[in-house]
């Protein structure tokens, strides 16, 4: 059977953890997830947006379901719920959720072999001066003159920046060309462009 109908008749065709019915996709529990139907689930996009850090976390969208997908059979499920707890420890309804879930040996070692419970619940997103999410392949343009160390380029005011790509692990750069040169520009110093 193909993995997205085995997902689809497992989960009722929703959210295997939040029970939505619209913009599902299959998401692989890793490590080892491979087309093993037991490393896999089929959840919401919003829900893969915030387990990969790539929106800021809701707490009151997890608190809704959370305190019932943790109770599911199905393993990979299980290994998920325990996941997203641990990034709200630090809030009672889910510390007092983690005091009672059980996870056995096996599924107690997946679940912190992501190394994701000994974080935090923090997302550090790149956003522009406005607060707008940025992204790779945007395009922003500079709100002030920047002077480019090591070059004699002065980026100008207005000055458009296409295609760039995050820094990572560095919320607060960006890198793209101007003048035909890769630069490395603050996210403070930028403004998405529609």
């Amino acid at each position: 059977m193909k993995l997205e109908t085995f997902l689809q008749e497992r989960s009722g065709n929703q959210c295997e953890l939040s029970g939505a019915t619209t913009d599902l996709v299959i998401y692989e529990v890793n490590p080892d997830a491979s087309s093993n139907p037991d490393r896999n689930v089929l959840i919401s996009q919003k829900c893969v947006n915030q387990i990969e850090k790539k929106e800021e976390l809701d707490s009151n969208f997890w608190e809704s379901f959370l305190l019932t997908s943790m109770w599911s059979e199905v393993p990979a499920v299980q290994v998920l719920s325990w996941r997203m707890l641990n990034r709200f420890r630090n809030e009672s309804w889910a510390a007092d959720a983690l005091d009672m879930m059980y996870l056995d040996d096996e599924n107690m070692e997946w679940a912190k072999a992501s190394g994701d419970h000994e974080g935090d619940g923090n997302v550090e997103l790149h956003k522009d001066c406005n607060g707008n999410i940025l992204a790779n392949g945007d395009s922003v343009s500079l709100i002030k003159d920047l002077d480019v160390k090591g070059s004699s380029i002065n980026a100008k005011i207005g000055t458009a920046v296409r295609n760039i790509r995050l820094v990572h692990n560095n919320p607060e750069q960006i890198e793209g060309k101007v003048d035909g040169q890769l630069i490395v520009i603050l996210t403070k110093f930028v403004k998405k462009q529609g």
